[in-house]
């Protein structure tokens, strides 16, 4: 088998087979194949795609390449999620409380930040002593002693992923939907779960900008899921504004607990809410979606799923003093305001733009080798339709380094839109995507 052979196949638009595809993967990933055939290869995918079964192959030889990971000896239904990125992203720290609160086991495998996108291992980390790199037997422990843990993912999860992700990186190939499906969900499978539940962002701030785009990720990957034998739902969310009001890694968290004291924004608090119905349900834990809901409603009004976070920060090292008094997180030494220069509403908010300000402070990273500022980030004051006046705040931005500040301020700036009219603002779930089909928004 010529390696030649199968690109020029796939750049006419034909189709590889199973036997083909791991081929590839088994030889760029042992390193047998050079970066510039490889990359020939990820471009011919990029413009003439791949069917269900090539995507399926794809996903099982990435997943073939590494460890797979057995959290059978955890008792109940174990349910990860996965979350395409975007700015403000908090769900995860307390989604995984509010589920373990229910008896749904959650055994979370998750990444740090790159680019204008948060990390939920970043934030973690915000909190003093929490250890993210655990070895497995004691990840799993923790699982089934508390019911939640969060940790780094393995070195040997899927490991040509790691390989081929920094090619796509580097070849403009990051937007080709069989590469994030294979991606995305190769990682899941190996990481043991027994259901999936994913959510797939969409507008300025997702790497899926367009709605059509979003939702044909969404079906495509709930698809391959259910081919390989993992109930999987999809619910396809906006982020055409950040989610929440706190950008940052400490901030998140202290947004975090306010969502376990049964406070904080509302669309991060529903978002926490429909994600974890749909994880209540594939868990076992609910008959249906709406039992589910309530459920949650009930263990965030009654503070259970708080407790839940003190027992899974105690167990993974970490200071679990700072639930109660968030003000021992990381902060900032200054703080300035952004202001509105004129009178209006707020037409839109650009979330790509908040996330580069945010990582311009130190928040993020630009390279996977930058180091972050765990204090720094921003404070949104004001999201899309609410009327703003002259010299009103728009956000607070807590910095530490002054010329870091000028260029992030001045972005951040430009990322809000004020117009005379109030806008029609779009729902924050736009379609959920299972076995059943699509049911979008109206």
């Amino acid at each position: 088998m010529r390696f030649c052979d199968l690109i020029i196949k796939k750049r006419n638009g034909l189709k590889l087979s199973e036997k083909e595809i791991d081929y590839v993967i088994k030889e760029f990933d042992e390193g047998e194949i050079p970066d510039y055939q490889m990359s020939a290869m990820l471009m011919s995918i990029y413009f003439q795609g791949m069917d269900i079964n090539e995507i399926k192959y794809l996903t099982m030889a990435m997943v073939n390449s590494g460890k797979i990971i057995d959290l059978s000896s955890i008792p109940g239904i174990k349910v990860d999620k996965h979350s395409t990125g975007g700015v403000g992203d908090t769900t995860t720290l307390a989604l995984a409380p509010m589920v373990a609160a229910a008896g749904v086991p959650v055994a979370k495998m998750s990444g740090r930040g790159l680019g204008h996108t948060g990390g939920t291992i970043d934030k973690l980390e915000s909190i003093k002593g929490f250890k993210t790199e655990l070895s497995l037997n004691k990840f799993i422990d923790i699982v089934k002693k508390v019911g939640a843990s969060i940790i780094s993912p393995t070195s040997d999860l899927a490991p040509a992923d790691k390989k081929l992700y920094a090619l796509r990186d580097v070849t403009g190939t990051i937007e080709s939907i069989p590469l994030i499906v294979g991606s995305i969900m190769s990682k899941k499978l190996a990481a043991g779960a027994d259901a999936i539940v994913l959510d797939v962002t969409t507008g300025s701030g997702a790497f899926m900008q367009e709605y059509k785009d979003a939702l044909k990720l969404g079906k495509i990957m709930v698809d391959i899921g259910l081919e390989l034998g993992k109930e999987t739902v999809a619910v396809v969310s906006n982020m055409d504004e950040p989610l929440g009001f706190a950008i940052g890694n400490s901030l998140e968290v202290k947004e975090a607990i306010d969502i376990l004291e049964n406070r904080g924004p509302k669309d991060l608090r529903n978002l926490c809410l429909v994600l974890g119905a749909h994880m209540l349900k594939l868990g076992g834990a609910a008959k249906n979606y709406e039992e589910g809901r309530s459920r949650l409603e009930k263990i965030l009004k009654e503070g259970t799923a708080f407790n839940k976070f003190k027992e899974m920060i105690a167990a993974q090292g970490g200071n679990t003093k700072v639930v109660d008094k968030p003000e021992l997180l990381p902060s900032a030494k200054y703080c300035t305001k952004i202001k509105a220069d004129i009178n209006g509403y707020i037409q839109k908010i650009d979330s790509r733009l908040i996330g580069e300000s945010a990582m311009l402070l130190g928040a993020g990273r630009e390279k996977k080798e930058s180091e972050i500022d765990l204090s720094v980030g921003i404070i949104l004051k004001r999201k899309v339709g609410n009327k703003v006046k002259i010299n009103e705040d728009l956000a607070e931005v807590y910095y530490n380094d002054s010329e870091k500040l000028k260029e992030a301020k001045n972005k951040l700036f430009s990322s809000f839109v004020i117009g005379d009219k109030k806008p029609k603002k779009l729902p924050l779930i736009l379609a959920t995507i299972s076995q059943e089909g699509v049911k979008e928004w109206e």
